[in-house]
This record gives C-alpha cells, structure tokens and sequence, in this order.
C-alpha cells in the first residue's frame, strides 16, 4: 500500500508558476508586463516560468489567452523589418563606406538579413548592427 502511495506522489507533476498569455498576442508584437500572467500549474517542459523570461520580447508565433508561453517562441525585437531602407556601412582599417538599402528580410540586432543595395541594384548579406543600421563584411 505504501508502495502505490508513493508511486502516486511520484508520478502527480508538481505545482509550480507558469508563465500564461493574458490575451491573444500576434507574432511580431512585443510582450509587455500586461500581457503576462503567473499561475500555479504544472509547467510543461520549455514553458516560462517568470515575468521576467517574456517581457521585453517579441513573441515569434501568435500566443494564444490562458496557455503556457514557451520560452522558444519569444526572441529578440526585430530592429530592421522587411521592405525598410537601411544604411550599410563597410568597414576595413580605417576605410568606412556607407550606401543606401533595402532590407529584403527583417531580424533582430545580430541576425543576418539578404539587403538590396539601392544604387547596383546588388543583393548582399550583412549583420544588423542597430536600428536602421547593416555591417557588411
């Protein structure tokens, strides 16, 4: 009998915070303290777990009222979004150069992104380095 009993206590998930969208969020917009809200359910496993892991960034999928967020589908804001003109700038020693773009996708600080330079009509790849703002190697 003990056995079974502590079989079950074993088995049974624990209670602990769980991190739930407080309304529909659409992929691309960002998270803010109102849209968070803590409960004390079983978390699934890759489930958020405090505020702190959400707010601040963009939700990549749309995040649906009352369920778990999953720590994967939150990112970084993106900084540069697709169609957006762009700046970028080429660096060797003490050369700088700097031409207009178009960005043919949209990302976040550190994230590659295809941009079109708008004078050679040349598609090149750079790192988004700001807001507005792409370094080619």
């Amino acid at each position: 009998m003990r056995a079974l009993a502590l079989a079950l206590l074993v088995a049974s998930p624990a209670a602990a915070d769980v991190l739930v969208a407080a309304r529909t969020l659409r992929a691309g917009s960002l998270v803010e303290a109102g849209d968070v809200i803590l409960l004390s359910d079983p978390a699934p496993l890759g489930a958020a777990q405090s505020p702190d892991e959400a707010v601040g960034l963009e939700a990549r999928v749309t995040l649906y009222a009352r369920r778990p967020i999953p720590v994967a589908s939150l990112g970084p804001p993106a900084l540069v979004e697709r169609n957006q003109l762009v700046t970028l700038v080429f660096q060797a020693g003490g050369l700088e150069i700097r031409a207009d773009g178009r960005a043919l996708g949209r990302g976040a600080e550190g994230e590659t992104v295809r941009i079109m330079n708008l004078s050679s009509r040349s598609t090149v790849s750079g790192t988004i380095a700001g807001p507005g703002l792409v370094s080619v190697p």
